[in-house]
């Protein structure tokens, strides 16, 4: 085999895998890889014979070989009316290619064949969400330079000694046979008995297809994307670079190459992310339905997580009560699935949830966010994620500032500057450097709300017991002039304002995108109103603490940030739920989200845990003072 062909034989070894557990939901009944397989055979006939002469006698066998298991393939796939045409069009196939009939005939064959294929047994080849290369190069950079190089051009270090070695991504010759859908398949399905992996357990459908865009980056010329001539998604995933030749000409297959690896990329509207998640849950109660229920499980995560999830924020502008009916549908499917209810069952819960899909979709409507829509979001997103980190903070430094500790208030204020810079490098990691799932994203917010938890209740109940003028004394003489004391103020100022950045960065990035160029003012407006609220509330509380008796404002700011610690802790557990860490148990119980109030048993038990934790610290506490007064 030469080194040219090596990347699609690549495609077809996990053709003949049939019972792996790697392959994805929808390849049970053999469609997938019967149409991978005939991607292989368009692409690879052709130089293996010339004017009815063998070329590469292997190269040629193999051509056989591969028509023969292509007619099992066939054989197996379930009846339809189509079925016939198709077997008989792979013996014709076979046919040609013993016949050594010419390689562009062969090749326009297999494609019209597999084009049958795909509408017969309702293959997808085309993405749900318009794929975005730039999403793609951080996935490019963790998962395939190690082998195929940074510039793809299959040198990278670990390449080196492997048998087949790794494609040159930049043959641009071999590379206009393939179809973006082949590449993305490949992608997940993974090459069985090479040292190329499935990804389809470690990338979700919409980040292979980001990839796939950027790897046909490498044998394309980005400046003849400008052109007059606009092709749609479902052309640009279908067709190849070959066709568009043959059809158009040279000047606009140079068009179709930089197009399909920089998709044009429309408004990224509620109506497209909403579709995504009721596609993937299909592909998510397929493999439930074929036993592949660790997998059906992870379908429905990424469901959630990449496409219902980003339209959260602006659904509940909305109308709240459809957000948390359509959130709880979601969670009631996935939890059928770890539960290993019936599939009957299941696909009851999947059809609740696709209708409440359905009225989120009318309510947002399929054309982006309106002007309005866009500026409360933008104020609420803010104003919401921020109020929490702003009491934190001004309690801290209104405290520090009432009993004269400047040093301590320098501390904090580093703390949480520290924090803006961390959220900003995230947003820049996640964007150009390393890809943050929609699982990533989550456990991230969930472990930081559960650390801020214990951390507001260690200071709230630390306040409490210093709420006495002599017992505040006595600490700032044995510890706060220290150093331990001021870092424990500033981390626990960083990790109250980047918990709460996190999430205000990642609903900013989606709400930008849907509200379309038409709405960025709006956001914006919306996010500097907020701003000024926040600024505002943070000045009355500094200002109003000032005129407080020590101990009441003592008193106060401990209540504050020990109901803070409760609503931390019933966000951190819902979002390690959303992120399908754990499941959910859902209770007879009311919904409260300003309070992390969530009616299931998982939530309300961590926020009991932190309930009894103050009621035990303050005990102790009362235990303390009681004796303290008794000895004096």
């Amino acid at each position: 085999m030469t080194a040219s062909s090596r990347f699609l034989a690549w495609l077809v070894f996990p053709l003949f895998a049939l019972s792996s557990s790697n392959l994805m939901a929808d390849t049970v009944e053999g469609a997938p890889q019967a149409l991978h397989l005939l991607d292989y055979i368009s692409a690879d006939y052709p130089p293996t014979v010339a004017a009815g002469k063998v070329m590469d006698d292997s190269e040629y066998r193999e051509q056989l070989e591969f028509t023969q298991a292509l007619q099992g393939l066939i054989a197996n796939l379930p009846a339809k009316p189509e079925k016939a045409a198709l077997e008989q069009g792979v013996d014709a196939l076979h046919a040609a290619i013993s016949a050594k009939q010419d390689g562009a005939e062969v090749a326009r064959q297999a494609r019209q064949l597999g084009a049958k294929l795909a509408v017969a047994y309702e293959v997808s080849q085309a993405p749900i969400i318009t794929p975005d290369p730039t999403r793609g190069a951080p996935l490019y950079a963790q998962n395939c330079s190690v082998c195929h190089g940074d510039t793809g051009a299959g040198d990278g270090p670990a390449g080196v000694g492997l048998t087949p070695a790794p494609a040159n991504l930049r043959d641009a010759v071999r590379m206009d046979h393939l179809s973006l859908y082949a590449i993305y398949s490949t992608l997940g399905q993974g090459v069985e008995g090479t040292d190329m992996p499935a990804f389809a357990d470690q990338l979700d459908d919409r980040q292979r297809w980001d990839l796939a865009t950027y790897i046909a980056g490498f044998s394309a010329d980005a400046a003849a994307a400008k052109s007059e001539k606009s092709y749609n998604i479902a052309d640009l995933a279908r067709q190849t670079p070959t066709e568009v030749l043959a059809a158009e000409g040279a000047q606009a297959a140079a068009t179709f190459r930089a197009q399909r690896a920089q998709p044009p990329q429309v408004k990224r509207g509620p109506a497209q992310l909403l579709d995504y998640t009721a596609a993937t849950l299909d592909k998510s109660l397929a493999a439930y339905r074929a036993g592949e229920h660790d997998q059906a499980y992870d379908l429905s995560v990424a469901a959630y997580l990449e496409g219902f999830e980003l339209v959260e924020s602006s659904l509940d502008n909305v109308d709240a009560n459809v957000r948390k009916d359509t959130e709880k549908s979601l969670m009631a499917y996935r939890q059928s699935l770890q539960d290993g209810l019936p599939v009957a069952q299941a696909e009851q819960r999947l059809d609740a949830a696709k209708a409440k899909l359905k009225e989120s979709a009318g309510l947002l409507g399929s054309d982006g966010l309106s002007w309005s829509l866009s500026y409360i979001s933008g104020l609420l997103i803010l104003l919401r994620e921020g109020l929490e980190a702003i009491l934190v903070l001004a309690a801290i430094l209104a405290f520090l500032r009432n009993t004269g500790q400047q040093s301590a208030v320098r501390s904090v204020n580093v703390g949480w500057g520290l924090a803006l810079l961390a959220g900003l490098g995230t947003w820049a990691l996640a964007a150009y450097v390393i890809d943050v799932s929609g699982s990533q994203r989550e456990l991230l917010e969930g472990a930081t709300a559960l650390f801020a938890s214990v951390m507001v209740l260690w200071l709230g109940v630390w306040m409490h017991d210093r709420r006495h003028a002599a017992a505040w004394q006595d600490y700032i003489k044995s510890s706060l002039v220290g150093g331990g004391g001021r870092f424990g103020f500033a981390i626990l100022a960083f990790f109250s304002v980047y918990r709460e950045l996190f999430e205000v960065i990642l609903f900013y990035e989606t709400l930008w995108l849907q509200a379309g160029p038409a709405g960025h003012d709006a956001v914006l407006a919306g996010g500097a109103t907020a701003l000024v609220l926040l600024v505002g509330l943070a000045w009355v509380i500094l200002r109003g603490s000032a005129k407080l008796p020590l101990t009441l404002f003592f008193s106060i700011n401990a209540a504050l940030l020990c109901a803070l610690s409760v609503v931390f802790a019933g966000h951190g557990v819902k979002a390690l739920q959303e992120a399908g860490i754990f499941g959910t148990r859902p209770v007879s119980f009311f919904d409260f989200d300003w309070l992390g109030i969530h009616a299931d048993a998982y939530s309300l038990a961590a926020q009991a845990v932190a309930i009894l934790a103050i009621v035990v610290l303050y005990g102790r506490s009362w235990v303390a003072e009681k004796k303290r007064v008794s000895a004096a």
